[in-house]
């Protein structure tokens, strides 16, 4: 998992959602956002066997997250919106 995949949950209450991972713990965990549900400063920690990779990494926001910068909740809102219109097409 590296900051800024997108994942899909695949298991607990929130299965079937998408999320981009915000953080990467050391025990196996990922803190992940959606930016409407879960936001980037509530983010929710899951177990990396709970998550699917997309294989997709949005590399602005990657970027942003490993320089330390604000990443607003409306730029992951935004980017998951795209990612799932371009899924269903």
């Amino acid at each position: 998992m590296r900051l800024g995949e997108i994942v899909f949950s695949a298991a607990g209450r929130d299965k079937d959602r998408y999320y981009v991972v915000v953080a990467v713990e050391e025990d196996r965990k990922v803190r992940v956002a959606d930016g409407e549900f879960k936001s980037i400063k509530n983010a929710k920690l899951k177990n990396i066997k709970h998550v699917k990779s997309s294989g997709v990494v949005l590399e602005k926001i990657a970027q942003k997250l490993i320089d330390g910068d604000q990443v607003f909740d409306t730029e992951i809102r935004s980017a998951l919106r795209s990612y799932n219109e371009g899924v269903k097409n």
